[in-house]
């Protein structure tokens, strides 16, 4: 499948997330990087999407602007009807905490709490009680319930992710970023995760934000948003990790 180039990256009629001419620059005078050109991208409610493009193309920068880890120079990016560029730094961790899911490469867990403890952590923090019939549903999907009690250094790499996933999901977020979350795992126990992410949005509704290298990860997803040098390059619907590697080749990945 070939990869359709949208200009305004305007897709659906419930859109999780949004980002407006984003530009994102590094750096000032003669060594500025625009890691972010003038980038117009939506996000469907309910779909699966991962962001990809060669080394240096922005996807990670433009992850981390949608997900308000990052500011940008000019632009707008809402979550929901919410726009959260110029919202203070206190605003955005509210916002990231209530509404924001995230998992990354390494896990992040912390290593003196149990498995359940990492899960809920985010919720103890904001003073918030889970809810429990959610909770049983994330932990049995994911397989974690005989692994509550064990603490990271007991559980195996994908095992680990996994919580991570119940992390990210038991506050019931709007929208769920992950960042490379299969890059520290072998192809089996990154194959349990993603299937994990993709059950999430099918039967869950869950909305994903991927950022990964990798095609086959990619196939997993609704939708491949394609940049290249800072700039939207394309998109691929319905994904097969044949038509993301040619996809890729011509970007010069």
């Amino acid at each position: 499948m070939s990869a359709v180039v949208s200009e305004t990256g305007t897709i659906g009629t419930r859109t999780a997330v949004a980002a407006g001419s984003l530009v994102k620059v590094y750096g000032k005078g003669d060594t500025a990087v625009r890691a972010l050109d003038g980038v117009s991208v939506s996000f469907e409610a309910g779909k699966f999407t991962a962001i990809m493009g060669p080394s240096g193309s922005g996807k990670s920068t433009l992850m981390h602007c949608l997900a308000g880890l990052d500011d940008v120079d000019s632009g707008t990016v809402h979550i929901g009807s919410q726009e959260i560029t110029g919202l203070s730094d206190k605003e955005l961790t509210k916002l990231r905490r209530d509404r924001v899911g995230f998992v990354f490469q390494a896990f992040n867990l912390l290593p003196t709490l149990t498995a359940q403890q990492n899960v809920l952590l985010g919720l103890e923090l904001a003073g918030r009680k889970p809810d429990q019939e959610w909770f049983d549903t994330i932990v049995d999907v994911l397989g974690l319930r005989d692994r509550l009690r064990h603490k990271p250094t007991e559980l195996s790499g994908g095992q680990q992710q996994r919580v991570a996933c119940a992390r990210a999901l038991v506050s019931r977020p709007d929208v769920v970023f992950a960042d490379e979350p299969t890059g520290n795992l072998d192809s089996r126990s990154g194959a349990e995760v993603l299937d994990f992410l993709r059950m999430s949005v099918r039967k869950l509704g869950q909305t994903v934000i991927m950022v990964t290298h990798d095609p086959n990860a990619a196939s997993y997803a609704d939708r491949v948003v394609l940049l290249a040098d800072g700039h939207l390059a394309g998109e691929i619907h319905n994904p097969t990790a044949d038509s993301v590697l040619s996809a890729l080749k011509n970007l010069g990945a």
